[in-house]
């Protein structure tokens, strides 16, 4: 549980971190700083599809049938669809800001009951957590900075205090979830819908950047880092 609570923390804080790298408004020249943006933007998308081929899907259809583990998945998408015209229709400010917690949550709770089952996947989808909750703390603080008039030490501090979902949605999934196979698997199975539909309605457009190849290989790179820790953790 000591090291659920640790794992879950740093995941949390991941968040104000790249809110923090974000507050470095300009670099020049500006070729650069559009460049970096959508490199990290890509990099997210990257490692998210890391963790729906790795880890959610892979452990979530051992204790489905593939019935229920179509429903699930395809509920996920649906919810986050609803979600993004809800936010669109409000014109929310803060639409990456409730993305980035929308898969977070869910994710956590997973991760803790994972522990509570002894899997080898916690510490995997710890890291994956992790590193995708840095760039989208970046997306995030780039969108509300741009839309709003929220001082940059207030956002920062507010991803911060949101950095205690972690272990509080870990705790949860390791007390009441450890040996509710079925339900672990919806969950992760409704968190890769919802990721899916997240990379592919918001993340891949942002990334592509006219006659620039950094951000596909961001991309990659996000894939890569969470196949390195797949094979790490599954050999």
């Amino acid at each position: 549980m000591i090291e659920l609570i640790i794992f879950t923390t740093i995941a949390g804080i991941a968040m104000p971190v790249g809110a923090l790298i974000a507050s470095i408004e300009h670099l020049r020249p500006d070729w650069l700083e559009r460049e970096v943006r959508h490199t990290v933007i890509a990099f997210g998308g990257g490692v998210l599809l890391s963790a729906v081929a790795l880890v959610l899907v892979p452990d979530a259809i051992d204790d489905l049938s593939p019935i229920p583990a179509a429903i699930w998945f395809i509920v996920g998408g649906c919810a986050f669809m609803l979600l993004d015209r809800a936010l669109a229709a409000s014109k929310s400010s803060a639409a990456q800001l409730v993305a980035m917690l929308a898969d977070f949550i869910p994710e956590a709770i997973a991760m803790g009951a994972s522990y509570a089952t002894g899997s080898s996947t916690g510490m995997l989808l710890a890291l994956l957590i992790t590193l995708q909750n840095l760039p989208e703390g970046f997306n995030a603080y780039r969108e509300l900075r741009a839309s709003t008039k929220m001082p940059a030490k207030r956002i920062i501090v507010a991803f911060a205090a949101m950095a205690l979902l972690g272990p509080a949605s870990g705790l949860l999934g390791f007390h009441f979830l450890g040996d509710r196979h079925a339900t672990i698997g919806a969950l992760m199975l409704f968190a890769a819908g919802g990721i899916l539909y997240l990379t592919f309605n918001d993340i891949a457009p942002q990334a592509k950047l006219e006659n620039r190849y950094a951000p596909p290989m961001g991309a990659v790179t996000g894939f890569l880092l969470g196949l390195i820790g797949h094979m790490l953790v599954t050999t």
